[in-house]
Formats: structure tokens, sequence, C-alpha cells
């Protein structure tokens, strides 16, 4: 089982994530006591008996729901069994476009409804995105369990909705569990209820400890976009050659075999350096500098890959966006394509169709992408690419589309089909 879980939230406004997730921090002693001392005296002078657990989390939301950027903001805690990233997001429909930043690196994501509203357009707006982002796992916290008398009839009719609309986005039912919670009484969340008694599952907490996960992708194959070449020219190291970056996928080892994309060169791993010295091997997510056994012209923005399994090289990307800008996108629109670490220049040749999240259809052949609006488009660079379909490899799977002129984010983007 992975010692780390990476996992994003997402819900509608008022539906208490907020209160959930401090309840989580709270629950888990991970809130330092100065900041459980302010919460306690902000919760007094608003009246209340206990401290409101939102407020651990409330103010920088409120902070990052001023702008239109999609930044999101991550929270670490731990039990003994397993440490967690939590990415947070805003509920509002205005902010959808942050889910997808939350959810591109979960492993799971905790969807939250009021169990009084059940599950309503952005529930299932949301869902579709985490499908779309190939999410392995759900958990439905149906919250505010206490407002409807902890009544089982209530949660098995959300329960049952849910998982048929969740079956219908391509989930398993074994990958989405359903959990009766309080976020303001604590029922289900760190510990099982005995207010719950007709629910014999895990409380949320235990869920996230227990929950079989895929780690990250060590044993796919080697992806190492190149950040800097390290050549210092010094006394000491007269002809250094080092490509320096983060291993995006797969795992590299001295003797490895490797092709440098989009040249197409092919070369052998010699040496595999860190501030700490050589490594042996290293996997997914680890900062390395890679020597090669031959002279090659390699700068930032080129692929090193493994030889035997590479990307496509291409001119042209086919793919699914997540547009997050208020200005539409049209056919014919000159942008910018950030993959990896490299930049170019694209021009958007064709709108395919429109994804529509409620009705889980498509729209033929749309004249534009709206803000939060998903779609199939297809991209003509102005200089090759080496790309994996995201349902392979997300890292080289996914890419930015960039306004030119002030260098905005204008949409996320997948390569490869994930509707249609």
């Amino acid at each position: 089982m992975s010692s780390l879980l990476r996992l994003a939230t997402a819900g509608s406004v008022d539906d208490g994530k907020s209160t959930l997730v401090g309840r989580l921090l709270y629950d888990t002693k991970s809130v330092l006591a100065d900041q459980l001392d302010a919460v306690t005296r902000a919760s007094v002078d608003k009246g209340l008996s206990t401290p409101d657990l939102s407020l651990l989390v409330d103010g920088l939301r409120s902070e990052r729901e001023q702008g239109i950027t999609i930044d999101v903001a991550y929270r670490y805690f731990a039990t003994p069994k397993r440490s967690f990233v939590l990415a947070d997001t805003p509920g509002h429909v205005q902010y959808t476009r942050n889910t997808v930043t939350g959810a591109s690196t979960a492993q799971l994501a905790v969807l939250l409804v009021d169990a009084r509203k059940g599950v309503i357009e952005q529930t299932r707006r949301h869902a579709a995105v985490l499908a779309l982002l190939g999410v392995p796992q759900l958990v439905l916290a149906v919250n505010k369990i206490d407002l409807v008398g902890y009544d089982e009839a209530t949660f098995t009719v959300i329960a049952e909705e849910f998982a048929s609309h969740a079956e219908s986005l391509g989930y398993s039912r074994g990958s989405v569990l359903a959990i009766p919670v309080s976020a303001l009484e604590g029922d289900n969340v760190a510990t099982r209820s005995e207010r719950t008694p007709w629910y014999t599952g895990p409380s949320l907490l235990e869920h996230l400890e227990e929950v079989p996960v895929a780690p990250d992708p060590h044993d796919s194959a080697l992806r190492f976009p190149v950040q800097y070449v390290i050549r210092p020219r010094t006394p000491e190291y007269p002809d250094y050659r080092g490509y320096a970056g983060q291993i995006a996928a797969g795992t590299v080892r001295p003797g490895d075999e490797i092709v440098v994309l989009p040249q197409g060169i092919r070369s052998r791993v010699e040496q595999i350096d860190t501030a700490d010295g050589p490594l042996a091997e290293a996997g997914a997510g680890t900062s390395v500098t890679l020597l090669l056994a031959d002279d090659i012209d390699i700068s930032r923005g080129d692929l090193i890959a493994a030889a035997d399994a590479p990307p496509r090289v291409t001119d042209e990307i086919t793919g699914t966006l997540c547009w997050l800008s208020s200005k539409p996108l049209k056919p014919g629109a000159r942008v910018l394509v950030k993959h990896g670490t490299r930049t170019v220049q694209a021009l958007v040749d064709e709108l395919h169709a429109r994804f529509d999240e409620q009705t889980l259809s498509s729209v033929d052949s749309p004249d534009s992408l709206e803000l939060n609006d998903i779609g199939r488009v297809t991209l003509r660079l102005a200089e090759e690419l080496s790309v994996d379909d995201y349902g392979v490899s997300p890292r080289t799977g996914a890419f930015l589309v960039i306004d030119p002129k002030d260098g905005d984010t204008l949409a996320a983007g997948l390569v490869g089909e994930r509707f249609s």
C-alpha cells in the first residue's frame, strides 16, 4: 500500500466542504496550537460554543476566490498509517476549472453533497470532470446527515443516484463509496458514528487510510523532460555535460538505452547525478541530472525517453480542453501550447465537440468554447512535440493553452479521446 495518498475535494457552495477539511485537519492533530486558539476566539466572537472548524481554511479560500487564477490550496496531514496531500478547491460553479487543477494528480477525490439537496447540477459537473481526468477512486460524502435526522432512506436514495451517474461516466461500483457524514458533529469523519447504526462501512478517514491506490507510475516507460543543460566548464569539470530535470514517468538506470526527442537520436545513460551523489536508479518524481554516453545537441524542452517505448512525435494534437478563460475559444485562434518544459506556437484548427456534462452527450462542431466548457479540439503546432495519450502517461499527456498576448492560462488539455 502506498504511504502517500494524493486526494482532492470537490463540491458545491455551502455543502460544508470547508468544515469537512477543517475536521480532517483537527481530528488528525494537524492544526498548530496558535491556529486553533485563533479559531476558538473567532468562534466565541461569533457566539458559538464550539470551534468553527471551517475557519481553518475559509480565510485562504476567500482570498483565492477573489481572482480568476487556477491556483489550488494544498493541505498536508498524516496518520500513523499514511500521509496525505489534499488539494482543496472552491465550490462555486465559476471555479469549476479549479477542480481540473486540483484533481490533475489526485488518486482519489472526495465529492461532497448536502443531504438536504442531494445530487445537483454541480455534483454531476464535478463527477464528469473527475472522470475525464481519470481519477480512479471516488468518495461521495453525504454531508449534513444530522440535518435530516440521520435518515437511512435519504442517504440510500442519494447514494444510489450518484452510483448510477458514476457508472454512466465509466466508474465501477467498487471504485465509488458513499459515506454519511456530519462534518460539523464529526459523525463518520475520523471514527464511525453510533448515530448511524445502519451504516456498516468505514469512516472517511479509515477509508482514506486503507483504500488501495496505484503508486506513481515508476513501472511505465521513461519520460524525462529536460529543464536545464549543465556545463560547468571548470578546471575540475572541464567536459561535464549533464541534463537536469524531473523524471515525469518511469525509472532510469545507468546503461539504459534512450532516445532524445524530437531529434530521434539514440544513446545510453552513463550516470545519474544528484546533489547528494550518484544514484543506481531513479524513479518518477525524482529530480536528477542525466549524463549520456554520446555528445548530443540537447536543450531545454527536449525529451529523453525509453528507446523501446518512445512517445509520439507530432505537429498536431487532438485532445480534450477544459476552457478556463472568460474569453471564448473559436477556430482559427492563435495560442501557445506548453507541454512539459517546452512551449510552442499553435493554431486552433477545429472544434470537434463540446461535452454536456449534464446529459453526458456531446454537441458536434460548436461555434466556440465558453468559460468552464469541456471540448474536443485539434491544434496545429508550429514545432513538433513528443506526446503520449493522457490515459497512458498523464504527465506527458497533459498540456496548457496560453494566451500569447499576456501569458494567461486559457485551458488545461489532455491528449487523446476522453469522450466521443
